[in-house]
């Protein structure tokens, strides 16, 4: 057994030989959890009837808002029978083309669109594709007339933020150094350079990114006239940023927020007029305009509800601003002098809107609308009349009928919490069901009514799903964000302890039948609940994990995340880390639930062997009966994946919580 002493302090680290998945011992480990996993799924009696289900409901199809760019309409679309979106331009004779399909590009589906960005004038299009999940890209560009590319292969980036300068010569895009596999930094370099249309890359000039700190995000955008360049800069996924303001060309940058314990989104106007959606003095966030090097307040910050988006009609005097209220979409138009509102555009329902587009100029937007029983569509509206039509919509709808209530409940501290309640529309008692319970609580990311696939066939099955609000998302603004982040994160496992409790007292489940489900910082969480809490739940689906909280920043793209969970290189931090870290908090003798463990050998985000040594120390370790396994699955990695990937994905999961959470309520009958 390894043992470390970090801060005069000893940790056992009985699993470290795992922690190299290329080590022949750790493969041959994996093998042998291979086969047990796969003797365990041959078990689940109904397992091809989850897949089949799901085959269905996730092959509706999707469609995106148009992006603007002259007369041309650039979105995606996913037809049923494909496993990835396409990216079409729409001419303005109404003609609909391909542009690029990473299908065709990559029939095995590991190949992915991560990143697209269409000229100023609609002509050029740059696009990242990525391959088995590494989300290590490389950019090219294509001519949307022909089709031809004309540009590229741009290598070393990662999601990048790609800008043009109008005429269509050049663009601006952050690259890493080096993707040198030996280079354990190669992460964590990153530069703003300017790429001239037909120069080699590596000639690229070199715009900025000198001197700043290792783990820093760079976005860059242009105005529309070509005359501003902003770049903003993120110290991994910090709760704060670095804005410049800059003219193409003549290398000097204007700080615009500079060493701000805030994030500051900035936004170009059709008239080149710099706007920044801003949480400064504003937890739940405001919108302002840099005018004469000073923020001018427009929309003041609703106490309530969470500015998320805003769209400015310059030339017609408006504002459009999307407003989240306790994780509920609301959509405004404002006067563009005083932010006063003049009407509010109507939704379909209580949902979300995932994005909000426009034309140059005009006073039409494009609403992306969803919910928890509806898969995305556009809406087309006009924002000076408010009325509004179907502008697009999936090829295909799920048949199942549900039905979805907000509730709040208190977590052990007394702060109220929301979580939403998905269950079957026509049931006609009031038996508990089998329960998943879903929670995230951090990053500021909000958890908000979606379209899934897995809740879906769950809840047609005769089943309850559970999502959490808790502290560490951005459902209530930056307060809630930090409230579960460095040493507040016990809050938000508490907040998911206590939506347990709530579900079984309000007689929607049992102990014996609910499971809970997360993954990546989600996976933290269902560690922690294993943990902390083994007797509340009978199954835990752990997806992508972090799990060892002392070593998560050595591996992957960890180092980018101790703003949000702190570092073990500082004595009160590593405290912070080792009174919850999943992996030291294992005790022998204690009966676990039943856990899956899934993993993804092309993630370049979470190291799988997070989820490696956690399994080997449950199977050590565990007093009770339930199996403790893992699933690992190579060619994806943390994010997009092949639509058949996903289904079989969702199947092994729901089968596992379908077959383990029925087996203990057997048990306790």
């Amino acid at each position: 057994m390894t043992v470390d002493e970090i801060h005069g302090e000893p940790i056992d680290d009985p699993f470290r030989r795992l922690e190299n998945a290329e080590d022949p011992e750790t493969e041959a480990w994996s093998v042998e959890q291979d086969a047990r996993f796969a003797a365990a799924r041959d078990g689940w009696a109904d397992r091809g009837e989850w897949s089949a289900g799901l085959e269905k409901l996730f092959r509706v199809g999707s469609v995106s808002t148009p992006w603007w760019r002259g007369d041309r309409a650039f979105s995606t679309r996913r037809d049923p029978g494909q496993d990835h979106a396409v990216l079409l331009v729409t001419e303005p004779s109404g003609e609909e083309r391909v542009l690029v399909d990473p299908g065709a590009v990559d029939p095995t589906g590991k190949t992915v669109l991560d990143a697209w960005s269409p000229s100023k004038e609609g002509d050029l299009l740059a696009y990242a594709l990525s391959e088995s999940g590494t989300e290590w890209a490389t950019i090219r560009v294509l001519d949307v007339t022909t089709g031809d590319i004309v540009d590229g292969p741009i290598g070393r980036t990662r999601h990048p933020s790609i800008a043009w300068l109008p005429g269509g010569r050049s663009f601006y895009y952050p690259r890493y150094l080096t993707t040198d596999e030996s280079d354990e930094e190669r992460w964590l370099r990153q530069r703003l350079y300017r790429h001239e249309l037909g120069h080699d890359p590596e000639s690229d000039e070199l715009v900025f990114g000198d001197g700043l700190p290792r783990a820093t995000n760079l976005g860059v955008s242009t105005s529309d006239d070509g005359r501003w360049l902003t770049v903003s800069a993120f110290r991994g996924t910090d709760a704060r940023n670095d804005v410049w303001l800059g003219v193409p060309g003549d290398g000097m940058m204007t700080p615009v927020s500079l060493g701000e314990d805030a994030i500051s989104q900035p936004y170009f106007d059709s008239r080149g007029d710099l706007w920044l959606l801003t949480n400064l003095d504003a937890p739940r966030w405001r919108l302002c305009r840099w005018v004469d090097g000073e923020r001018r307040e427009v929309l003041p910050e609703d106490p309530e509800a969470v500015l998320v988006d805003a769209e400015v009609l310059a030339d017609e005097g408006l504002i459009v601003a999307v407003r989240s209220r306790h994780a509920v979409s609301e959509v405004s138009v404002h006067d563009l002098d005083e932010g006063r509102e003049v009407r509010r555009l109507d939704l379909p329902g209580p949902g979300t809107v995932t994005t909000l587009t426009r034309r140059r100029t005009g006073t039409d937007v494009w609403v992306g609308w969803t919910d928890f029983t509806t898969p995305a569509y556009v809406l087309h509206a006009d924002v000076v009349t408010g009325r509004s039509e179907v502008y697009a919509r999936p090829p295909g709808a799920p048949d199942t009928a549900v039905t979805t209530r907000q509730v709040v409940y208190r977590s052990y501290d007394g702060t109220p919490v929301h979580m939403f309640v998905i269950s079957p529309a026509d049931a006609e008692d009031a038996a508990p069901r089998p329960t998943i319970l879903y929670g995230y609580g951090g990053f500021n990311i909000s958890i908000t009514p979606g379209y899934s696939a897995s809740i879906q066939a769950w809840v047609a099955r005769g089943g309850v799903y559970a999502v959490a609000n808790l502290r560490g998302g951005s459902e209530e603004g930056e307060e809630w964000h930090r409230a579960g982040m460095r040493e507040h994160k016990q809050n938000v496992f508490d907040d998911f302890a206590a939506a347990s409790d709530w579900l079984v007292d309000q007689g929607v489940t049992t102990r014996e039948q609910l499971g809970i489900r997360g993954g990546s910082n989600g996976g933290l969480l269902v560690g922690a609940a294993v943990t902390q809490h083994p007797s509340k739940w009978s199954a835990a689906v752990c997806s992508a994990p972090l799990l060892d909280m002392l070593r998560y920043e050595r591996f992957g793209l960890g180092e980018y995340w101790n703003g949000e969970y702190g570092t073990v290189a500082d004595p009160d931090e590593f405290r912070w880390l080792r009174a919850y870290s999943p992996y030291h908090h294992v005790r022998p003798g204690t009966a676990y639930p039943a856990v899956l463990f899934t993993v993804f050998e092309g993630d370049t985000r979470v190291d799988t062997m997070h989820a490696r040594k956690m399994c080997a120390l449950l199977q050590r370790d565990t007093a009770g009966p339930a199996p403790i396994l893992i699933r690992r699955e190579v060619g994806v990695g943390h994010s997009t994946r092949a639509v058949s990937r996903d289904v079989e994905l969702a199947a092994d999961e729901l089968s596992f919580l379908s077959n383990y959470l029925r087996a203990a309520d057997r048990a306790s009958a």
